[in-house]
């Protein structure tokens, strides 16, 4: 585990549970250092004041905040220790709540909490809100900033989600919310049959960074002297769609295709109601071309009994003549 960000206490009502933070996640992102083109020297920057124009050591360097008329009011370590928060060493519990209630897009760092002390307050707590399928809402102070955090267990750990105050997540405020779109019940049923082709438990090991992947192969080429390759692209899709029914139909077949599925009924949902129009409409002309036949055939008939009568009343007239 890396170095612990912060030590203190989980206060359960009178019982307290001392633990140590650690980061639970990391960003494994390639960074970069902004170096000279030509040969590769690294840019350094200097700490110069924008008065004097002096370089300034980390050790004057101070936090100052800016006023509104573009007056500077600094801030020095004293001012910062004489805030209520600035020695608390509490996780202090305000509340335990349904996890489902708390926004995800509330949620910023997570920490694993590691008991330094008597190990079985630490137990009943994590298995408590197990067993009470909770959260705890806490708040906590980390890096001279109070926070909004909640309390979870993951894999037999409590784990520390500090959350953003209400107040700092955005109204979404957009043009098309004030639109009226009709969905057709057809397109509904075409969009679920996509999300039914495609659902399934998430795994997170299914998944990965590629681009990550890519920038580390061409490092190594470029490290080892060999020609860097680059991966064809597709073309990019144009966003206009011209018959969302027809995208979506394409769209559950490819996501059969990739699960190996058979694609035959892939929008039978959505067309069920299209399909019994047609097979209506088809049935409706036969029949009706079955009358008509059927109309056809009994005047065909009826003509012949007429012609066979004539005949046999012209040969009596004949065989008439004959005799007299």
């Amino acid at each position: 585990m890396p170095q612990s960000i912060w030590k203190g206490a989980i206060s359960f009502g009178l019982v307290s549970i001392p633990v140590r933070l650690y980061s639970a996640t990391e960003e494994k992102d390639i960074s970069f250092r902004q170096v000279h083109r030509d040969d590769g020297g690294r840019i350094r920057y200097k700490r110069v004041c924008s008065v004097d124009g002096e370089e300034v050591p980390y050790s004057d360097i101070a936090k100052g905040y800016e006023l509104p008329d573009g007056e500077m009011i600094v801030l020095d370590d004293d001012d910062f220790a004489n805030l209520p928060i600035s020695s608390s060493r509490a996780v202090e519990v305000l509340s335990f709540v349904p996890a489902e209630q708390v926004d995800a897009v509330q949620f910023v760092k997570a920490y694993f909490c590691d008991p330094t002390g008597d190990v079985k307050p630490y137990v009943l707590l994590r298995d408590s809100l197990e067993q009470a399928d909770k959260v705890a809402i806490v708040k906590v102070a980390l890096r001279q900033r109070e926070r909004l955090a909640m309390l979870r267990t993951r894999d037999g750990v409590l784990v520390l989600q500090t959350l953003l105050w209400p107040d700092e997540v955005r109204e979404a405020r957009f043009d098309f919310l004030d639109q009226d779109v009709t969905v057709r019940p057809q397109e509904l049923a075409m969009a679920d049959s996509y999300i039914s082709a495609l659902s399934a438990d998430f795994e997170p090991g299914e998944y990965a960074d590629h681009y990550r992947e890519a920038l580390e192969s061409v490092i190594a080429d470029k490290a080892a002297g060999r020609e860097v390759k680059t991966p064809v692209e597709e073309a990019p899709a144009s966003g206009q769609v011209v018959d969302l029914m027809d995208a979506l139909r394409r769209s559950v077949a490819e996501a059969k295709t990739r699960r190996g599925e058979d694609t035959g009924g892939a929008s039978s949902k959505a067309d069920a109601p299209a399909a019994k129009k047609d097979t209506a409409s088809k049935s409706a002309t036969k029949k009706t071309s079955a009358k008509k036949t059927a109309k056809s055939a009994a005047t065909a008939k009826k003509a012949s009994k007429s012609a066979k009568a004539a005949k046999k009343t012209t040969e009596k007239k004949a065989a008439a003549r004959r005799s007299a």
